[in-house]
């Protein structure tokens, strides 16, 4: 299996379990982050507020993130943006820890996180190409998606044991810790491995990037329905601990379960894909629809453990939609260009946050949780329709 062929390479094994440790981390985070603010405020229209601005600075930088991935070394990238994450959140659990912790002090975090984060993210998956190889892109997407889910299912479990027994501040903590090793890990990889781009000008390289995507219908309409499908359906850190809380009245351990619920679905999805191997367009379709109609089903007046099985089938959806629309991207795209398209498919994707996270609350709030997801479910299948016309269709 090409997966596990690249874990024979010292470099990528390294690297890969580095990046394991940091997701673990930072899935502990969000989850006590969202549960945070449901305890301070008790509403998901704040909620989807702190989301939506960790996922703002995406619309403002994606692309100029894009254009640096592809200029300097992006080793260096990595440390400045890893080490900017780490501090935060210490800094984040310091507060919690002193009792000076306020909703304010959360929309900051939220925003400065968020900041670090579109950069570190198109640097982070270029360099996984670099680090990997082209031909064995494919099986480095798997592996990262198997680590990426089995964080996600862990995490919030993890994060509900350690909130419920020692305090919210331990889920940020670890999480500051949990960079460590990846700052090691590129303080020696081989600098050939991190190479600098070109030093063309910034504006040319934009534009490059920007009428690559415009002449090619099959990316262009892969960003568009990823915007879309993300803007509606693609909002777990807003409808999964509002619904948990306001709809089914779970404490923090039940909505960690209903969390890692959702990750076992996605690690499903993810591990199926890696035994798999090859791609087909088709997944993208199936994955959509099976997100839509798992936000559909929790409409209905289900109990907590149907809500914890759809959620599951959400997880599993929702790791097909990604997996399968970064795989058609990262393998049509030139290498000279990678940078730059990643930034623009993470600026559709990243750029759904902030209206999807605040639609959602506010459809919460104003509908309740299960009218707002069934109306979310519709909207995201009259998307896919659309799309697959415009772009797929012909």
């Amino acid at each position: 299996m090409p997966a596990l062929e690249l874990l024979r390479d010292p470099h990528y094994r390294n690297y890969w379990l580095s990046l394991f440790i940091s997701q673990l981390g930072t899935w502990m985070q969000s989850a006590a982050q969202a549960w945070l603010v449901i305890q301070l405020t008790g509403s998901a229209e704040r909620l989807g507020l702190v989301v939506a601005l960790q996922f703002a600075p995406s619309l403002l930088f994606s692309l100029p993130a894009g254009v640096l991935a592809d200029r300097v070394p992006r080793r260096t990238l990595l440390r400045v943006t890893q080490s900017t994450m780490a501090a935060l959140a210490l800094a984040m659990a310091g507060l919690i820890f002193a009792g000076a912790i306020s909703y304010g002090w959360i929309l900051v975090f939220a925003t400065l996180y968020g900041l670090a984060n579109v950069f570190d993210l198109p640097t982070r998956q270029a360099f996984t190409v670099e680090l990997a190889t082209r031909e064995r892109y494919p099986g480095a997407i798997a592996l990262n998606s198997f680590s990426f889910n089995v964080a996600r299912l862990a995490g919030p479990a993890v994060a509900g044991l350690l909130i419920a027994r020692l305090g919210m501040g331990w889920a940020f903590a670890v999480n500051g810790l949990s960079f460590l090793p990846m700052l090691l890990f590129l303080s020696f990889v081989p600098r050939g491995l991190a190479a600098a781009g070109g030093r063309h000008d910034w504006r040319l390289q934009l534009r490059e990037g920007l009428g690559y995507v415009r002449r090619s219908p099959e990316v262009l309409g892969v960003i568009v329905l990823i915007f879309l499908v993300g803007t509606f359906v693609i909002n777990s850190q807003t409808l999964v601990p509002a619904y948990s809380r306001l709809v089914l009245g779970l404490d923090a351990e039940g909505y960690g379960a209903v969390m890692s619920a959702m990750g076992a679905g996605a690690l499903l999805g993810a591990f199926g894909q890696a035994l798999i191997g090859s791609f087909s367009p088709r997944r993208i379709d199936l994955g959509v629809l099976i997100l839509a109609a798992s936000y559909l089903a929790l409409a209905a007046p289900l109990g907590t453990w149907a809500v914890a099985l759809v959620m599951g089938f959400a997880g599993f959806g929702t790791v097909l939609t990604l997996v399968s629309t970064n795989t058609l991207i990262q393998t049509a795209v030139p290498d000279e260009l990678r940078g730059r398209v990643i930034s623009i498919y993470m600026l559709a994707l990243l750029g759904s946050g902030p209206p999807g996270a605040y639609l959602t609350g506010w459809l919460i709030d104003a509908l309740g949780g299960r009218a707002a997801a069934g109306l979310l479910g519709l909207a995201a299948l009259a998307a896919w329709v659309v799309v697959k016309w415009r772009f797929r269709g012909r």
